[in-house]
């Protein structure tokens, strides 16, 4: 298992050295040491390796991933997984403001809480937060699911197109167009997977929940075009 100094070798070693693993490496699994907040952190990996930070982070650790599994043994500062695409990122403590913000696919997982704007302009990856989330999260998020299983701040969801929010705890208020929805049964499916992949389905069971979704009345809804959603 190859070990990366952070602070004795610098960000772009680090960076280049991951960005240099493309296709069927044999280096797979990677510890990051001595990381001390520093930006970027594992940002733009697209390979198939698991990467686990011993520390916290700053600006967007993991931002644009794919494929890598991303683990952060601390907190994570402003904009953890930032625009990532596909694999998995988890944060064993909390994080900073816009968590996911513009995800376009894979998982993240924070184990403690998320700060302001969680999942802003989310466009297709899954959220799963063990702890509660702030104010503007899920802010014009366009498809994908957000869990939380505390409470979530003030306005959820503003502006929401299509994304799938689910809530346990309680709502200080919906942002414009958000409304609770509906819970059916193809929900709690979707739930108790997601549960299962953010490793916490021992703290809460998908009748728990509470669903959020959008009005549909602040853009120009087509019910022909349901199935695309």
């Amino acid at each position: 298992m190859p070990s990366f100094d952070l602070g004795a070798h610098g960000l772009r070693a680090l960076n280049s050295t991951l960005h240099a693993l493309k296709g069927q490496t044999n280096e797979t699994q990677w510890d990051v040491v001595n990381p001390r907040g520093s930006h970027a952190i594992a940002a733009g990996v697209d390979a198939l390796v698991d990467i686990t930070v011993h520390g916290s982070t700053g600006y967007y650790c993991a931002g644009m991933n794919k494929q890598a599994t991303i683990r952060i043994k601390g907190s994570a500062g402003p904009g953890v997984a930032e625009n990532m695409m596909s694999g998995t990122v988890i944060v064993d403590g909390d994080a900073s403001q816009y968590a996911g913000a513009t995800g376009r696919g894979g998982l993240l997982v924070i184990k403690g809480n998320a700060s302001s704007r969680c999942g802003i302009s989310m466009k297709g990856i899954d959220i799963v937060v063990h702890g509660s989330i702030g104010h503007m999260s899920a802010f014009m998020a366009q498809s994908g699911n957000m869990v939380v299983l505390g409470d979530a701040g003030d306005a959820l969801g503003d502006s929401l197109y299509e994304a799938r929010l689910f809530v346990r705890g309680k709502v200080k208020s919906l942002g414009a167009d958000c409304i609770e929805k509906e819970m059916r049964a193809e929900h709690l499916e979707l739930l108790e997977d997601l549960l299962r992949r953010g490793e916490a389905d021992a703290k809460a069971k998908p009748e728990e929940f509470r669903r959020y979704g959008s009005a549909r009345q602040l853009y120009n809804f087509n019910i022909d075009n349901a199935d695309a959603y």
